[in-house]
């Protein structure tokens, strides 16, 4: 059966919910940063998709039940993201019917909503500060969780090329802590005018 390609609005769901997934699950970010350092290695050919496999507990994993993440940050996190910008309401919509112009100007709105979110919750920081298209040198014993290399990548670091994006890092979250009793699945509650 031949693999279908996700929409532009099916692909960035699919970013929203790795970086939540990676931001909060340890396990999902180890993960990944195998993945990316397989592929630098050539060890795992770009168009290779391993199939998910689950192997069954042996007797020292049956012993040892993974932690369960706390799933309030990302809730609280989301919940704040639909409060400034309807961030849900617009990923929940079918645009299927809406005129690209009518998408484009509600995009214009959760943008600037989320934004603001985001800037009073998280400080976020660009990974390399130079500006987009500009040469810079990937030095030897790079973080590949850090830099990812595209293109023809061919040899040993250091590697010169062209910035095409520079990437981004949080280096402050201030999520308040969750009030107590608060159902924290509770992202937006529903609304009744009287």
């Amino acid at each position: 059966m031949p693999e279908t390609v996700p929409s532009p609005l099916q692909r960035l769901v699919l970013a929203l919910y790795a970086f939540f997934a990676i931001l909060f699950r340890a396990d999902v970010a180890a993960a990944v940063a195998r993945l990316r350092a397989a592929r630098k290695a050539g060890a795992l050919p770009p168009e290779a998709r391993p199939p998910p496999t689950i192997a069954p507990p042996g007797p020292a994993l049956a012993a040892v039940k993974p932690a369960q993440a706390d799933p309030r940050p990302a809730l609280q996190l989301l919940a704040v993201l639909q409060r400034e910008g309807r961030f849900v309401d617009f990923l929940e919509e079918d645009l299927a019917a809406f005129p690209d112009a009518a998408v484009g100007a509600a995009a214009r709105a959760v943008h600037d909503g989320c934004r603001k979110a985001l800037a009073d919750l998280l400080g976020l920081e660009p990974v390399l500060k130079d500006a987009e298209g500009a040469q810079v040198t990937v030095e030897r014993g790079f973080d590949p969780a850090q830099v990812r290399l595209t293109g023809n990548v061919v040899g040993d670091p250091p590697f010169r090329g062209a910035l095409r994006h520079h990437g981004w890092r949080v280096k402050e979250v201030k999520l308040p802590a969750p009030a107590d009793g608060e159902d924290a699945s509770v992202v937006a509650p529903a609304e009744v005018e009287l």
